[in-house]
C-alpha cells in the first residue's frame, strides 16, 4: 500500500507549511485526486487517520476531491470529461487525444490554526 508513503509525505507538508506560516494546528487538509492517479481513496483515508495522530495534524479532517478524466481530443478539438477509464473521444470517437487531468494528487488547501 502506497497510500502510506503518500500520507506520510502529506503531513510532513502540511507541518512544513503550518512551520512557515506559524500555526500550531492544522485543522483541514483538502485534496484532489486524479481516477488515474494510482491511489485508493478508502486507503488514502484509514492512513491519514492512522499517521496523523500525535502530529500538527492530529485533528485535521480530510477532505478528497475526486477528479475525473478530462481528455482534449485532436480530431474533434474538444475536452472531454469522462467518468469512465477509456481514452476514446465520446464526440467523434477518435483515439488521437491527449489526457490533460486525472493523473494528478494535488494538495488544494489547508485550513491552520494560530491560537
Amino acid at each position: 500500500m502506497h497510500e502510506y508513503s503518500i500520507v506520510s509525505a502529506l503531513i510532513e507538508q502540511c507541518e512544513q507549511l503550518a512551520l512557515e506560516n506559524g500555526a500550531n494546528k492544522v485543522t483541514r487538509v483538502a485534496i484532489k485526486i486524479g481516477v488515474m492517479s494510482g491511489v485508493e481513496p478508502s486507503l488514502l483515508q484509514t492512513a491519514f487517520e492512522t499517521f496523523k495522530l500525535g502530529e500538527i495534524c492530529q485533528d485535521a479532517e480530510l477532505e478528497m476531491q475526486i477528479q475525473p478524466l478530462v481528455l482534449q481530443c485532436y480530431g474533434c478539438n474538444r475536452s472531454n470529461q469522462l467518468e469512465e477509464r477509456h481514452f476514446i473521444c465520446p464526440q467523434c470517437k477518435s483515439s488521437d487525444t491527449k489526457l490533460v487531468e486525472g493523473e494528478e494528487m494535488l494538495l488544494m488547501q489547508l485550513e491552520l490554526d494560530t491560537g
